[in-house]
């Protein structure tokens, strides 16, 4: 991707050079008015820069910070090319305007951990331009060539004739002079700050309780609210009797929304106690029937004998290849994200305008949202991005927004709308149920000569982004199935497309949280089948060239994989997520019926890795969260409603239970790419692969508790 255009102007942050990235790479001045909020922008910039007079600097990005460190990690994208110290730099979420789009959703959007991939040519190149007028302004100023001139520490130096400048002092003639096209980014060896781990730009505000959430919002005059929910799946409201909820202290009105009941009230608790004195009565949807076992054998019906077979994961003949034999069935289960966080937002509808405060991220898709239900122009709708306390893909939703801007819409006052933690757990965009049917023929020396992966699972994008879903496929229901990195003869991939009326939403490594558990489970039955060491295995069907045969020997290697102590056994696992590579080792024991995981070495290769500290994290965090998912969470549906309520009945991991977590990074001088998610597809087949190893029992459906039962 070109770097974009910049703009220089002395508006909106006061004197001092300020530049604007565009997505289509057109480098022109614009006016000072392109830079306020809400103006009509021809230029669909995407990114701002602010350099001030006192040589500190403001970097406004558009993604949601929910503790995978962009607001550090995208302005040292910044610093690193300006040559100005990072401690200089203040951070601010962009307002939902298109012209803050990320180039490749084309919105504000975070997920898919692409907010470094796709952002880092662009401010990178926002701050070389920046660091090149400066040189170019202070050059004309002492009347020397530019070329004789460098920059340290937020200064221009001109070393011949012993000469500093410190870049607010030239900020504004710097803003006079044409854009330079084409600036040369840094070469990666010169690099000061990317790849160190500064102090992050959003600690001192959590440690000291000064950080915002949707939960802290305060908004003056507002109301509170809470929305009683169908019971069950597509359920819609027949009667409501709202008289003992008028009488509890502090209620001031319930009526109908799209959603269920609404419940206003002078405070949260006394309208989710007005909530609980509704008697309410439901017209039972077409979901009314649903029960997971039924859900379960017809899911397993369609993988077997339906499906659109995906091209880009397919290749040869695998009817015609010959081989022995291996078959088997996985199962996977509905999963709640279960933020710690529960779902809210604020919202004040005016005649004619909209603002909403919302723990989000998708800020374009709340702003639309609002703008429909409010009925103004998506202009007119401005919103404000807290913090978020865990987003996993849930907060891509915006069931929340549209409750507080309806509610806000006929109260004509501000609201605030809180979920409860059963709302949450009962009412989410779950992850999809899955069943997977693998087959595999083993030549004579016990490699596939042919692997058939057939997935059948709701659709996300049909809902979501329906322009996505193509030709019946859904490239996220079948991410991390028939892994490429892999060597087989013919592959083929089937997506049978298993619409239950249960709604199904994006989870941390979509698609690959569920079907590397399937690839890597089997590929270990493979290699015990073919009485062949399942590392060895593994590095036999790839490239010893490739970065997968790295990763996965790097993961071998510091885990000392095959070496534990007794009573323990190592699992091992690789994977792909948005083009990272990460190989995993869990070493294990059983205590009766339960899996201990005592710890765990995963290498990963992500490309440049801009703050170590927070890609460690970000790791670990991973790993943490794919365990949960696998040892307990289970989400099963009974007469067409979700029999779990809160963490008493859907749990998350505990600290006792998380164990230690030791990661290891490929150096590396490409572009980033995701590390988030990176962790979550790996941990749950090492550790069923280590089960296998202890118990002699394969695992084939989550979670652990009910397999090992």
């Amino acid at each position: 991707m070109d770097r974009g255009r910049f703009l220089a102007t002395t508006a909106a942050f006061g004197a001092g050079l300020a530049l604007a990235v565009g997505a289509n790479g057109v480098v022109s001045l614009a006016s000072a008015a392109d830079l306020t909020d809400g103006a009509p922008d021809p230029f669909a910039t995407n990114a701002w820069v602010f350099v001030r007079p006192d040589s500190t600097a403001v970097v406004r990005i558009n993604k949601s910070e929910m503790g995978q460190g962009v607001v550090t990690g995208l302005p040292m994208l910044v610093a690193e090319e300006l040559d100005l110290p990072f401690a200089r730099i203040a951070v601010e979420v962009a307002p939902a305007q298109d012209r803050y789009a990320d180039p490749g959703f084309r919105d504000m959007t975070t997920g898919g951990s692409q907010s470094m991939a796709n952002m880092y040519p662009i401010l990178r190149g926002a701050g070389a331009t920046a660091r090149a007028m400066f040189v170019s302004a202070a050059a004309a100023q002492w009347n020397v060539p530019p070329s004789e001139c460098t920059t340290a520490a937020g200064s221009v130096v001109h070393a011949a004739s012993n000469r500093t400048i410190a870049y607010g002092a030239v900020a504004i003639a710097a803003a006079a002079l044409p854009v330079p096209k084409d600036v040369p980014l840094k070469d990666p060896a010169k690099f000061t700050l990317i790849g160190t781990s500064p102090k992050r730009t959003d600690i001192d505000a959590k440690v000291h309780a000064k950080a915002r959430y949707g939960l802290d919002v305060v908004v003056p005059g507002m109301v509170y609210a809470t929305v009683l929910r169908p019971p069950t799946f597509g359920a819609t409201l027949a009667h409501v009797d709202s008289a003992a909820a008028l009488k509890v202290h502090g209620v001031k009105k319930v009526f109908p929304v799209a959603a269920g009941v609404a419940v206003v009230a002078t405070n949260t608790w006394a309208a989710m106690q007005g909530r609980e004195k509704l008697k309410a009565t439901w017209t039972p949807g077409p979901a009314a029937h649903l029960d997971s076992h039924a859900l379960f054998a017809e899911g397993e019906k369609l993988a077997k004998t339906s499906g659109v077979v995906v091209p880009t994961m397919s290749k040869g003949d695998v009817d015609a290849a010959t081989g022995t034999v291996h078959e088997a069935v996985y199962r996977g289960p509905y999963l709640a994200h279960a933020a710690m966080e529960p779902m809210n937002a604020t919202a004040h509808v005016r005649a004619d305008r909209v603002e909403v405060w919302a723990s989000t991220q998708v800020q374009s898709r709340v702003r639309d949202i609002a703008a429909k239900i409010a009925g103004v122009p998506a202009a007119s709708v401005t919103v404000h991005t807290t913090f978020l306390g865990g987003g996993f893909g849930g907060r891509l939703e915006v069931d929340p927004i549209a409750d507080a801007v309806e509610i806000s819409k006929t109260m004509k006052l501000p609201v605030k709308v809180t979920w409860r933690r059963e709302d949450d757990i009962k009412h989410d965009y779950f992850r999809a149920m899955s069943v997977n049917v693998v087959r595999a023929k083993l030549d004579a020396n016990g490699k596939p000569a042919a692997w058939e992966h057939r997935v059948a699972s709701a659709s996300v994008f049909k809902r979501w982004l329906p322009v996505a879903f193509n030709k019946g496929v859904d490239t996220v229901s079948v991410d991390g199935a028939t892994p490429a990195g892999y060597t087989f003869a013919a592959k083929r991939t089937v997506f049978a497309d298993h619409e239950t009326g249960v709604p199904v939403g994006f989870m941390r490594a979509p698609g690959a949280n569920w079907n590397t558990f399937v690839t890597e489970s089997f590929l270990d039955e493979l290699a015990h089948a073919a009485k062949s060491d399942p590392l060895a295995y593994r590095l036999a069907l790839l490239d010893p060239a490739s970065r997968e045969y790295a990763v996965l020997q790097l993961a071998a290697q510091k885990a000392n994989y095959g070496k534990h102590p007794a009573g323990r056994a190592h699992g091992i696992a690789l994977c792909e997520w948005g083009g990272s590579l990460g190989a995993l080792v869990a070493e294990c024991s059983m205590k009766g019926k339960q899996v201990v995981v005592h710890r765990v070495v995963m290498a990963a290769d992500i490309g440049t890795v801009v703050h170590p500290d927070i890609a460690r994290a970000q790791l670990e965090g991973a790993i943490n969260y794919g365990i949960a998912m696998a040892m307990d969470a289970k989400i099963t549906i009974k007469n067409g409603a979700v029999e779990q309520n809160n963490f008493d009945d859907y749990t998350v991991l505990r600290m006792v239970d998380a164990p230690k977590i030791e990661t290891h990074l490929v150096a590396s001088t490409v572009k980033p790419t995701g590390v988030g998610e990176l962790g979550t597809p790996p941990i749950a087949p090492a550790i069923a692969n280590a089960v296998f190893s202890l118990t002699g029992k394969r695992v084939r459906t989550l979670p652990f508790a009910d397999a090992l039962a």
